[in-house]
């Protein structure tokens, strides 16, 4: 049995509504997905040469006529036919990747939002989902709006020093007014 785009969509939908809204199941199916195989893939963008036949689209099995065509997976698509299962994006349009797990073809939101693991923010311990950009500083990890000095609130930019002591994020100046007052030997990242 081949399931339509609506089933698809209902059951991933379902899944995540239910399943990984409890705390406690959220680890245990993620490691349980994790097993299942996982690609990144590219997807090319063709000009359809005038005296070559048509190629079939591997979404609606219809000839494709038009300009352009996608290839994706070692098939053919048309821009329209190339979408997400979940949130029917046209992959083509959305970048030059696309991902698959579980017979399923994803946009990276939603791959990251379905099969991602989250985790939480070191200075305000609020949940980061799968999906946000971050920054990091060892093991530790934030929102980019908590990457900042943790006693004068600074916001760091591409470039900028800051130190990590005792897991608190720290700018140059108070970093530097500390070792004065502590003694403690500098540690740049």
């Amino acid at each position: 049995m081949r399931w339509t785009a609506d089933q698809w969509k209902f059951l991933l939908s379902s899944l995540f509504n239910v399943v990984f809204s409890l705390p406690w199941t959220r680890q245990i199916m993620s490691s349980c997905l994790c097993r299942c195989l996982y690609n990144e893939l590219g997807i090319q963008m063709l000009s359809v040469q005038p005296d070559t036949k048509p190629k079939g689209c591997a979404g609606c099995n219809r000839k494709i006529k038009d300009r352009y065509l996608l290839k994706a997976l070692d098939k053919y698509w048309h821009e329209d036919c190339l979408k997400c299962a979940c949130c029917d994006c046209r992959l083509g349009e959305v970048g030059s990747t696309l991902y698959t797990k579980a017979n399923l073809i994803l946009c990276r939101r939603d791959y990251l939002r379905l099969f991602g693991v989250t985790g939480n923010c070191a200075a305000c311990s609020k949940l980061i989902p799968a999906f946000e950009m971050v920054m990091r500083a060892k093991d530790n990890v934030y929102h980019l709006d908590c990457f900042a000095c943790q006693l004068c609130n600074q916001r760091f930019c591409v470039g900028d020093k800051f130190f990590l002591k005792n897991n608190m994020i720290l700018c140059q100046t108070d970093y530097e007014e500390g070792l004065m007052k502590e003694g403690y030997a500098p540690q740049v990242r």
